[in-house]
């Protein structure tokens, strides 16, 4: 029989969707389409369709250890948790309310607190939390990355499990389309943090800086392919066209999560993205006929 269970958490680090604090850049006053009530119903939607395909992530992966412990006692055993930090203290009653209002959720979410000066320090505070609780895994998404494939989840703890397994703590990164992250993973041994990565004051990128500090401490790492977030509206734009593609080859391919609620809202918002005519930008002289 194993000794003890292994303690992994997914982390949902995300302020609570509140009109004006959330996905400023959507608005019309930032040069967007929406109103800052529509900016956070959206982010709202967001949040829980990016909530429950984690959540259904850490319980197939939970399904899937509980019968490797059945069929072999001496396997170890796990227990995957989820957890949404938010900033300041009483907003944690608001992302209560806000989990609240459409639940009950598939799985107990724990809610903490995280401090700091910078998002670094806020970031940090908010793993050092979680790590202090005996969990051996972190991994971080955002509450804006609707098309991410659940398959992330899984993959980014399967990474963090590898790289333990060849003692040598590891870290696992998906990019944004800006340079950014959209999810981040390490263990409690891995020799990083967060500091100078999104709080840079010389223009750095926050992947090159992460990037930098695996080099720097020779930390093995593997990449997902990048998910984008959402900030600005060609950005939603572009997630709306990925979200239709997710709904049509979700029929045929399975596994696929399809962020249902963030596509009610872009349905009943009535939004359609749109290019530029082909001649715009198609070297025609090049096509036969």
């Amino acid at each position: 029989m194993a000794d003890k269970k292994k303690k992994y958490a997914l982390l949902l680090f995300s302020k609570p969707p509140v009109a004006g604090l959330v996905k400023t850049r959507l608005t019309q006053e930032r040069g967007g389409l929406l109103t800052p009530q529509q900016a956070a119903d959206f982010f709202a939607r967001s949040l829980y369709d990016v909530s429950e395909l984690c959540m259904h992530a850490l319980i197939e992966m939970q399904a899937e250890n509980d019968a490797l412990v059945a069929e072999d006692p001496a396997a170890p055993a796990v227990a995957y948790d989820f957890f949404v930090s938010t900033t300041p203290a009483e907003n944690v009653e608001i992302m209560k309310q806000t989990y609240d209002a459409i639940g009950p959720w598939p799985m107990e979410i724990h809610y903490i607190t995280d401090k700091g000066k910078t998002f670094d320090d806020h970031f940090d505070d908010a793993f050092a939390q979680i790590f202090a609780l005996g969990y051996e895994h972190i991994v971080s998404v955002g509450g804006d990355i609707p098309t991410m494939p659940k398959t992330h989840v899984s993959q980014a703890f399967g990474w963090l499990d590898y790289f333990q397994a060849l003692g040598t703590p590891g870290f696992v990164q998906a990019p944004c389309q800006e340079c950014g992250t959209s999810l981040v993973g390490y263990s409690f041994n891995t020799p990083i943090n967060h500091q100078g990565v999104y709080y840079n004051m010389t223009g750095k990128p926050a992947l090159d800086s992460y990037v930098e500090k695996l080099a720097e401490k020779d930390i093995p790492s593997a990449y997902l392919s990048p998910v984008s977030d959402i900030d600005e509206g060609t950005d939603l734009a572009h997630a709306i066209s990925c979200i239709r593609a997710i709904e049509q080859a979700a029929q045929t391919q399975p596994g696929l999560y399809v962020p249902e609620r963030v596509l009610a809202w872009i349905n009943y918002m009535g939004f359609k993205p749109t290019t530029p005519p082909n001649e715009n930008h198609d070297p025609r002289q090049y096509i036969d006929g």
